[in-house]
């Protein structure tokens, strides 16, 4: 990277790791500047705008998850062992961002719900994208014989991501340390509930 893009990735950290802490709306030109040192003139020559910076923000958080959550994955066989690599990196990849705090992701989500607007539009492209890939990657564990032929896909995407949202909230808010425990049993019956009926004989 070129000096003008180091400053720009230096930038987008601080701003990933402010919303970890204090959320997207916390993010401001003058606050960040303050944070990264520089001048508001000098941090707005990078971001023309709050809006603009929140969703260069969230589009960082985005492709730091796919980083750390679908590229190591990938490494794994197609079907249930890529899952099951899946929910592991996943559980773990706010620890191993470097940034402190929640999940970036889901905070966008909670507080751009209901808010219409060019940032709730990129929140909801990448969940949309998530959903996809996460069906993409159902959908193989199929084809490779390990899951029922009449699976509902949608059905396991929507648990999966129940497993992994409230274990965000259990181990943050509640501090529960049987969290992670928890969801890998949940995440184990999922499997079994949708593997391949042996035939009987």
């Amino acid at each position: 990277m070129n000096k003008g893009e180091r400053t720009r990735q230096t930038i987008l950290d601080a701003a990933v790791a402010m919303a970890c802490e204090a959320g997207f709306e916390s993010l401001s030109i003058g606050a960040l500047a303050d944070r990264v040192g520089m001048s508001k003139s000098g941090l707005f020559a990078h971001f023309g705008s709050r809006e603009d910076l929140q969703i260069a923000a969230i589009e960082a958080a985005a492709e730091r998850f796919t980083e750390l959550v679908f590229l190591p994955a990938l490494k794994a066989p197609r079907g249930v062992g890529r899952l099951e690599a899946l929910l592991g990196n996943w559980l773990t990849w706010v620890d191993r961002g470097g940034w402190g705090g929640g999940c970036p992701l889901q905070s966008a989500a909670l507080e751009f719900d209901d808010k219409p607007g060019p940032v709730r539009d990129v929140v909801i492209a990448h969940y949309r994208q998530l959903e996809r890939e996460l069906t993409r990657t159902v959908r193989l564990a199929v084809e490779q014989g390990e899951f029922r032929a009449d699976l509902d896909l949608g059905q396991f995407v929507f648990d999966m991501l129940g497993i992994v949202f409230v274990t965000y909230y259990r181990r943050r808010l509640l501090t529960d340390a049987n969290t992670r425990a928890m969801a890998l049993r949940s995440f184990s019956d999922l499997i079994s509930r949708s593997r391949t009926i042996p035939a009987t004989h």
